[in-house]
């Protein structure tokens, strides 16, 4: 039937009342299911190496792994896998982190029922949800003189790359990283400098230069 309609949705946080709280809210969400729970991101790792939920909704501050290093091995192990950071007030520094590591939005742990059904949604579209009071923060860091900001150093070594034209197979062995692994950069990338595809990309990296 329509099973395939729900959206799985793993919920990590170090705090057994967040944690329980988060899991009985999004369980009162039609069409989500709570796939399980995590205390930190090792064991999201380990959950998501299992069984790939859809969405991650991801505390950051948690012991033996913290939030942004979980959601890097989660996304690039698991691409198909959207990670929602979850932050309890808008640090700017630590929400691009995430966001760099590949997560595809976040919302604040004061987000209402509504804003985080509404954000597992979106994100199960490939939409990115941002929490719109910490948004505003970031976008004014994101139109900073450095257009390529939201990119790490690998990253834009990745973009330079394709901007040469080399496929990814070639980009892999120039950076001794899998092709999987540029993959996952290069979605990433797009969605940092809003692009759908490597031939924008490319004229993006021509326009802006200095990726080196």
């Amino acid at each position: 039937g329509g099973a395939g309609l729900v959206i799985s949705v793993l919920i990590v946080d170090d705090h057994g009342v967040v944690r329980e709280g988060l899991a009985r809210l999004v369980a009162t969400f039609t069409g989500v299911a709570v796939a399980g729970t995590a205390v930190n991101g090792e064991q999201a790792v380990a959950f998501c190496a299992r069984s790939a939920p859809e969405i991650v909704l991801m505390d950051l501050e948690m012991p033996v792994l913290d939030g942004i290093e979980a959601t890097r091995r989660i996304v690039a192990a698991h691409p198909g896998t959207r990670v929602i950071a979850l932050t309890s007030f808008s640090d700017r520094r630590r929400i691009l982190s995430v966001l760099e590591a590949g997560a595809i939005g976040y919302l604040l742990k004061d987000a209402s029922a509504r804003e985080l059904a509404d954000g597992i949604r979106a994100a199960a579209r490939g939409e990115s949800p941002l929490d719109p009071k910490a948004a505003s923060a970031l976008i004014g860091a994101h139109t900073a003189a450095d257009p390529a900001a939201g990119l790490s150093a690998r990253e834009r070594e990745v973009l330079a790359l394709v901007a040469e034209g080399l496929p990814n197979k070639h980009i892999a062995t120039r950076l001794a990283i899998s092709e999987k692994t540029v993959k996952a950069h290069l979605t990433h990338i797009f969605r940092a400098i809003g692009v759908s595809d490597r031939t924008q990309a490319a004229l993006w990296a021509h326009r802006y230069g200095n990726l080196r």
